[in-house]
């Protein structure tokens, strides 16, 4: 039987009860996870639900995978066996997978990413509104995502249009749809929108799937949008198997669609709903808690908490004022170095956080100079970047010529006019063929549905890559890489394509840097006695295992610099916050569309991040655009409990207590080096 004593009260009520459904309102730091795979452990061992029954679904993939691993080391791997935990889109994969006939999709249909499909709005909008201004595709891209978030057709956007622009987006929608359905590929969005409105319209495939779940876990529920919820409330239908967990006080991503109000609304949809509330906090000291609770408090709340510690008080939360931002950026660097030496901890223990990605460059200089080891999270991974996706497309269709996403990724980089239509009806014949998209170029068949000038485009864009194929088997597999890029003219290509003659001469290096990869892999594997042909390079680019890269990254003794939304779900002994002002925290956006309260809950976010000590920096003048302006301190500075609060900059601090803290500093030193 699972072990619940580890739990305390709260927690064990929630892991045990499973006569209705139960929203966990969980605190920062109060335990969730391990209330959710205990209560997913209960439900085998306690209830004799089997594992193939019960689903769990969250929103990253880490997640998933921590909570899978530790529901196994809790029921043994043969306990979990057929158990789903999983983020909320690959259940939606799954789900299209398995009900195909009805979904409209044929095996095998690619999952496009956001760059692919830009490409194709931008396409479209050019083709039927003459025009492709980035910012307006950007737009009119987030405007999709959304529409679809809630659940709104095409066919119901043109219908609800009520402006010029609305039209154009809703018309854009429609035919960007049909294309994706031509090409037999979705979007990231489709993965939650397709399962719903399958279920919504075919009450024969929900009841498969209701038999299937029997009881669903939701955690961090207060991120789900609107289709995400419609997905929850239609699988788990009018019984009783569901528990959610979710904190309203941590929904900081209403900009990409999350609706805090779903926890409202699960009283409504479920009126026998109980509510346990986990409040206490198991990673900061109660000054810090206390601080964030008296923050959120200036938020409305349709469920009241209080967060609560027994670590002890600990360390006031210091507010340093400085002069400029670049004196900010080095207060923070000079401090983590003294700190280090004065607490006797690592690198990793501290973490800078701030509200854009724009604000880590002072600091990273700063730690640069103090020659501070440090790791930016969040920065575009390398195989992330455009220019990378692009080659890697070609290098994939030369190992794979059915891969239908990776031609559609490079049928028109660089530009060969051919147009959308072009694509959609190679697109039918192929899949009328049952063929790749690629080998479909060179049917015969092909002539009845296209123009010469299309149909010639496209063979000798086969022919072309047939040729660089062959010679990358039957020869030099770099000189033939080599060739392909030469012959694309990709470095003119990038130099059209990049802001500036500098960033296009990065991008290239970039490109180069991927070549000269593989030709090292294959050199060392000669070395090695061993064959690597081109397909061996690639398919080891391909599945390169990122986790373990990054689990050895995280292992090193580096200061974390992220934003505050990157920072949701860690934790660190010491934390700072920087550019605590005025329209940087919160946001000058937010406070013109009146949006101050998710702000709010992103403070409350970085403040429950710390452990043991919090420090929040502002600087008196900012420079932007080349020019320095004065800026006022956040407003969520003045909401901090005064008595927990050391202001530095209103009040002097005495020479005396500066001597002590001096000589705390020498004696750390002193003490660290006594151990060479």
């Amino acid at each position: 039987m699972v072990d619940l004593s580890q739990l305390n009260p709260r927690q064990k009520e929630a892991a045990k009860y499973v006569e209705g459904p139960l929203l966990v309102l969980a605190g920062a730091g109060s335990g969730k996870t391990s209330v959710i795979t205990r209560k997913i452990a209960y439900l085998i061992d306690a209830c004799g639900i089997k594992p193939h029954h019960i689903a769990a679904v969250t929103f990253t993939n880490k997640a998933a995978r921590e909570m899978k691993e530790r529901v196994m080391s809790l029921v043994g791997k043969g306990g979990a066996k057929g158990l789903t935990v999983s983020t909320f889109h690959n259940l939606g994969l799954n789900i299209i997978r398995q009900e195909l006939e009805t979904s409209g999709y044929r095996a095998g249909f690619s999952i496009l990413d956001q760059d692919d499909c830009k490409g194709i709005i931008r396409d479209v909008m050019q083709r039927d509104h003459g025009g492709d201004d980035g910012d307006m595709v950007e737009m009119v891209q987030n405007t999709i995502s959304n529409l679809k978030n809630d659940l709104i057709t095409p066919e119901q956007a043109i219908n609800q249009a009520q402006s010029p622009q609305e039209m154009l987006i809703a018309r854009t929608y429609s035919v960007y749809q049909r294309m994706l359905k031509a090409y037999n590929a979705v979007d990231f969005d489709d993965l939650i929108m397709v399962p719903t409105l399958l279920f919504m319209n075919h009450s024969e495939v929900l009841m498969r799937w209701q038999r299937k779940i029997r009881y669903l876990l939701v955690d961090e529920y207060q991120d789900t949008n609107t289709s995400q919820y419609e997905l929850v409330k239609l699988l788990v239908g009018h019984r009783s198997g569901l528990t959610v967990v979710g904190d309203d006080d941590q929904s900081i991503y209403a900009w990409r669609g999350a609706r805090p109000e779903n926890l409202v609304l699960l009283k409504q949809d479920f009126p026998s709903l109980k509510v346990v509330k986990l409040e206490q906090n198991y990673r900061s000291t109660g000054l810090i808690l206390n601080a964030a609770n008296k923050v959120i408090d200036n938020n409305p709340h349709e469920f009241e908490k209080k967060l609560w510690s027994d670590m002890g008080y600990g360390d006031p939360i210091r507010i340093l004022k400085c002069k400029s931002d670049e004196i900010e950026a080095e207060r923070i660097a000079s401090e983590i170095v003294e700190r280090r030496l004065r607490y006797g901890c690592g690198y990793r223990d501290f973490a800078v956080l701030y509200r854009g990605n724009h604000q880590s460059r002072a600091i990273e200089m700063k730690l640069q100079t103090f020659q501070v080891p440090y790791k930016l999270n969040g920065g575009q991974s390398f195989f992330g970047r455009n220019e990378i996706k692009d080659l890697m497309g070609y290098l994939r269709l030369l190992i794979n010529p059915s891969d239908d996403a990776a031609f559609l990724r490079v049928i028109n980089t660089p530009r060969r006019e051919i147009g959308p239509t072009t694509i959609e009806k190679l697109s039918e014949y192929a899949s009328m063929r049952d063929t790749s998209m690629l080998a479909a170029t060179t049917e015969m068949g092909l002539e009845q549905l296209l123009s010469p000038k299309s149909l010639d485009r496209l063979r000798r864009f086969g022919h072309w890559l047939e040729n660089i194929t062959r010679n990358a088997y039957t020869g030099d597999p770099i000189a033939a890489i080599k060739e392909l890029i030469s012959d694309i003219d990709y470095e003119g290509h990038l130099t059209q394509t990049s802001s500036s003659p500098g960033q296009a001469e990065r991008r290239m290096k970039n490109v180069w840097f991927l070549v000269d990869s593989i030709q090292k892999m294959i050199t060392k594997a000669e070395e090695l006695g061993d064959e690597c042909t081109i397909e061996d390079a690639v398919g080891k680019l391909l599945l390169r295992d990122m986790l373990e890269q990054q689990e050895q990254e995280d292992e090193l003794d580096q200061v974390q610099l992220m934003t505050l939304h990157a920072s949701k779900g860690l934790e660190f002994p010491h934390v700072y916050i920087m550019g605590m002002e005025e329209e940087l925290m919160p946001h000058r956006n937010s406070i013109e569309a009146d949006t101050v309260e998710e702000e709010r809950r992103l403070m409350y976010v970085g403040i429950t991040r710390a452990k043991r000590t919090l420090t929040l920096t502002y600087a008196a003048k900012r420079r932007q655009y080349g020019e320095s302006t004065d800026t006022t301190h956040s407003r969520f500075l003045d909401e901090l409990p005064p008595d927990d609060v050391e202001w530095e900059g209103k009040t002097e601090i005495s020479p005396e207590a500066q001597r002590q803290r001096g000589q705390e500093t020498l004696s750390s030193l002193k003490n660290l080096l006594g151990d060479f």
